[in-house]
């Protein structure tokens, strides 16, 4: 006699369908010293609603013909969730963040605001997640399902890729040195700014604008390069190295 799911919330409340012979007519179903709601009823099943316990108790069905035998049925407690890394990314998803908590091994589910993601547990203390898409840039809140419930209070955050405008000056010497002012839009969490694929030292001003330090290069039209959480964006062309002169 199958008993499905075989686990659930401490709190009561799962759904459990109990398969096997002359099951008609039940007249109670036994969790343990509890009694749990019949919700519907055929000679090969019986569904109960779960009343709420702890452990591993007995399940058994009583008809007019007698008493079953015991099925084993496992209280799980709600998960507990410590913290999650990284906590931004981009609004297109598709990164892979681990959660990290207590009572996470059987996670099912776990919701990006309204989108839902299909986790990998590691352990009971550890689950990684690919993103799922956001709807648009900003925090949406982080929920884990497991068999002993649903767990939030996490937080992460959509970043949009960033937009870059102008430069200025647009252009300087080849030997670097020069400090250039970029702006646009989604610049806060910049990572990293290159000219021609050399890393230019670089500092945040506001969201819509950075200052950075030309490194040395090749004469000629380079491309400038902002990498934010958000993503990449590349100005073509946008700065140009002038080389200095030779007698």
């Amino acid at each position: 006699m199958p008993i499905s799911p075989n686990q659930g919330s401490t709190g009561g409340g799962t759904a459990v369908t109990i398969t096997g012979t002359h099951l008609n007519n039940a007249t109670s179903v036994q969790f343990g010293s509890k009694t749990a709601t019949i919700t519907a009823n055929t000679p090969t099943s019986v569904t109960v609603t779960s009343p709420s316990g702890s452990g591993t108790v007995p399940v058994t069905v009583t008809t007019p013909g007698g008493t079953s035998n015991p099925l084993s049925f496992f209280y799980v407690g709600a998960p507990f969730k410590s913290n999650l890394s990284p906590i931004t990314g981009v609004t297109a998803g598709g990164d892979t963040i681990t959660i990290n908590g207590v009572g996470l091994s059987t996670a099912n589910a776990v919701l990006f605001g309204s989108a839902t993601a299909t986790p990998t547990v590691v352990n009971d203390g550890q689950l990684t997640v690919t993103v799922p898409a956001g709807a648009a840039a900003g925090p949406v809140s982080v929920s884990v399902s497991t068999a002993g419930g649903t767990n939030n209070g996490l937080t992460y955050t959509y970043v949009d890729p960033p937009i870059v405008g102008a430069i200025s000056p647009d252009s300087g010497p080849a030997s670097g040195g020069t400090v250039a002012t970029i702006t646009g839009a989604g610049l806060s969490t910049t990572q990293s700014v290159t000219f021609d694929g050399a890393a230019a030292a670089f500092s945040v001003v506001s969201d819509n604008t950075l200052s950075a330090t030309t490194p040395p290069g090749t004469a000629g039209p380079v491309d400038v390069v902002v990498t934010t959480d958000g993503g990449s964006s590349t100005s073509v062309g946008g700065y140009t190295y002038v080389a200095g002169p030779g007698i």
